[in-house]
């Protein structure tokens, strides 16, 4: 089975995929939101947005001073399109995986089995 159109390697492992599913569903998110929702560590949650950063998946804000320090986070349309089309891939595997799917390969299998 070959990997469909769209699935995205950046975006498939479970923290970064959980991340950009949070943040499809608003459009700013404040850290300590995203932080506690997804319950990770500070550390792990800001390696995790600079990976999407980088990749222009997600815009970081920070705004204010001091002990006022605000970090906001949305995605950037390059990464609403990446993280549509992950989740229109994974559909893609799913229903290829389902029981229409092992209808259709049962005669092949049974062909297979009978010409040993």
């Amino acid at each position: 089975m070959s990997t469909p159109t769209g699935f995205d390697e950046l975006i498939h492992p479970s923290t970064r995929l959980s991340v950009v599913a949070l943040l499809a569903a608003t459009e700013w998110a404040d850290f300590p939101f995203i932080r506690d929702s997804l319950s990770l560590s500070d550390s792990a949650l800001s390696k995790q947005l600079h990976t999407l950063e980088e990749a222009e998946y997600l815009e970081i804000r920070k705004e204010g001073g001091g002990r006022k320090r605000r970090t906001r986070v949305r995605l950037t349309a390059r990464g609403r399109t990446a993280f549509e089309g992950h989740v229109a891939a994974l559909r893609a595997i799913v229903e290829g995986a389902g029981p229409a799917a092992a209808q259709q390969t049962a005669p092949e299998q049974q062909h297979a089995e009978a010409s040993r």
